[in-house]
């Protein structure tokens, strides 16, 4: 799909781009401060209660949101143990909904009350206190120690973001410069920062966020079968009790529910909404509200990620105008520096906390960078790493003819897997691991065109090795109303193929309709097809209601972009371990392999 300036000429896929440092003044912008809270208790270091880390010294903050709605917001604040109250230190913020003193998702067995641990591991792992920065914890509105309903990244969230953010920066003992850090949903609130434009905010590292929050609840308006189960699973956290040990004003803001039950039944039913044209889900379209924003920006993305899906990921980061860094590649919801139980790195690429501490150091402190790290470091479909100064680059953007068919709307006519019906209870932390085809979905598959729940399409085999990047988009004339899945497949001469892009649309009406299918950057071996489905909804991935009917479709043509791997620049990087993980749990053997009726190539006349 394109977005304009990610669709680069072959030119630009050659060279990497050289890091540009920023000017830094000698007054930085610093925002106004809230009005000073009341004298906190002395700060506790890590010998005092061994929940604060290592040469940190722990205090609580309170202040009012920025939206005048009386919300006041709660804050954990580490400071370097070994410097003065008053010493001015770069400040790094995370915001987010997993802060709570009990636990980040539930109560973790606490025995005395302390900040959250969730990024104690960046807080360790970077050496944050001994490089001199703070790190500052807000909890957002309804969650930990923050009064208020919970609003699902909406214009109160977005209040939230802003407040902690001119708070950080207005503190005696902050410099003015503030960076955000964050995974998940605390990575989403990052991408708001962003989205604010405030000038004391000069880095942003988001890892595996939701780019639109619509997405993570509906696909094009289907519901996917978290759509009630997510908004349940953050009340569970909002009303998650304080410990026995918290102060007074936190324990009463942790009960902020109990006498405002209308927020967890307004949290339900909004996000029930599935019209993604609505007042409510454009005020949460954090892709479209990047328009024109310029904080550097550094953000991680599995591309065949079960969770924190690659959906409006290019449209944000074209609609982003600032510098760009990036890991990109084939893992599922994990953070840079996670390993897995084998003590591999999960995605592939060692050195996270250096990186990231260039980067901040670059922007926070008008330090120069020692290393000339890629823009973007990106691991392809065969667990091979390159650098790009951007992401997508293309070689050249094509629209796929596709044949013209019909199928029936029932849904596979397949009951649902056992447990189906309760699998959407998860957060952004407590996701469904893996989303591998079912039997029947791997059968119908097998059939080809014989089955009639979906047609298929298939590419001319490859005359060489390419490589698929960006984002495709369909677009196809339906003949009445239903749904319609659409998938690719990389199918080997064998009949071998792997499902490794999918998306879903309701049919409201019969004509025309267009949608996007994930990002995705896969690379297609010589002799190797590209394989189109299109039909009904057979995965539990969603929540759709079968119309019964048959649907004529034509029309059908795929956009997409296209990028010739003789240009790739290797950069450091392993083999992610989910990506093997993820093509045993997606391939299958089709049968009814048709000839060709559309060109898979890098450009014309290739």
């Amino acid at each position: 799909m394109k977005f304009g300036k990610k669709a680069s000429a072959v030119a630009a896929a050659g060279a990497l781009a050289t890091v540009t440092i920023f000017a830094v003044g000698s007054s930085p912008a610093v925002a106004q401060a809230a009005p000073a809270p009341a004298a906190s208790d002395p700060p506790i270091t890590h010998e005092e209660n061994p929940r604060v880390p290592e040469g940190a010294a722990w205090t609580e903050a309170y202040f009012p949101s920025s939206d005048g709605s009386g919300v006041v917001l709660h804050a954990d604040v580490l400071r370097p143990a070994n410097l003065p109250a008053t010493a001015k230190t770069p400040v790094i913020l995370s915001v987010g909904p997993y802060f709570a003193h009990a636990g980040q998702t539930g109560p973790e067995g606490w025995d005395r009350v302390g900040p959250s641990a969730r990024f104690q591991d960046f807080v360790d792992g970077a050496h944050l206190m001994a490089r001199g920065y703070t790190f500052v914890m807000v909890d957002l509105r309804g969650f930990g120690g923050s009064t208020g309903c919970l609003d699902w990244v909406g214009p109160g969230e977005q209040a939230d973001v802003r407040a902690a953010i001119k708070w950080s920066a207005g503190q005696r003992w902050s410099t003015g410069k503030v960076g955000m850090y964050g995974k998940s949903y605390d990575a989403v609130t990052g991408l708001v920062g962003n989205d604010l434009k405030l000038p004391s905010l000069k880095a942003v590292v988001a890892q595996e966020p939701v780019w639109n929050m619509y997405n993570y609840l509906f696909s094009n308006e289907v519901p996917r079968p978290n759509v009630t189960g997510t908004p349940e699973a953050y009340n569970s956290i909002a009303t998650m009790p304080p410990m026995s040990d918290d102060s007074d004003r936190y324990k009463a803001a942790a009960e902020y529910e109990t006498s405002h039950p209308q927020c967890l039944s307004d949290n339900i039913a909004n996000n029930n909404n599935p019209d993604l044209d609505s007042a409510y889900w454009k005020a949460r379209d954090l892709a479209a509200h990047a328009r024109g924003t310029s904080t550097p920006l550094f953000v991680t993305q599995g591309m065949i990620e079960p969770n924190t899906k690659p959906e409006a990921a290019e449209q944000y980061l074209d609609n982003h105008h600032g510098r760009e860094r990036g890991w990109l590649g084939q893992w599922e919801h994990v953070r840079g520096n996670d390993v897995d139980a084998n003590g591999r790195l999960s995605q592939g690429r060692a050195g996270w906390f250096d990186e990231v501490m260039r980067f901040y150091d670059q922007y926070l402190r008008g330090t120069k960078p020692s290393v000339n790290d890629p823009a973007y470091a990106i691991e392809d479909s065969l667990g091979h790493w390159r650098a790009q100064p951007t992401w997508p680059v293309t070689t050249s953007s094509y629209e796929a003819r596709l044949s013209s068919g019909r199928y029936v709307d029932d849904g596979g006519a397949a009951a649902p897997s056992a447990g189906a019906a309760d699998r959407g209870r998860w957060d952004m932390e407590r996701a469904p691991l893996s989303e591998p085809l079912s039997g029947a979905e791997k059968n119908a598959a097998k059939r080809g065109d014989a089955a009639a729940s979906s047609f298929w399409t298939w590419s001319t085999p490859a005359s060489r090795t390419l490589r698929l990047t960006g984002t495709p988009r369909i677009t196809l004339n339906a003949g009445t109303t239903g749904n319609v899945m659409v998938r690719l497949w990389d199918v080997a001469p064998d009949g071998t193929a792997t499902k490794f892009d999918e998306n879903v649309a309701l049919l409201k009406r019969s004509g025309q309709i267009s949608f996007d299918l994930k990002s995705t950057d896969w690379t297609f071996a010589q002799g190797h097809r590209l394989g189109v489905q299109i039909g009904t909804i057979t995965s539990n991935g969603w929540r759709d209601v079968p119309s019964g009917h048959t649907i004529t479709v034509s029309g059908a043509r795929l956009a997409l972009d296209v990028l010739d791997p003789r240009l790739d620049v290797p950069t450091q990087g392993d083999r992610s371990p989910y990506l093997d993980q993820y093509l045993a749990a997606n391939t299958t053997t089709l049968s009814d392999v048709g000839n060709g009726t559309f060109p898979l190539r890098v450009s014309r006349g290739r």
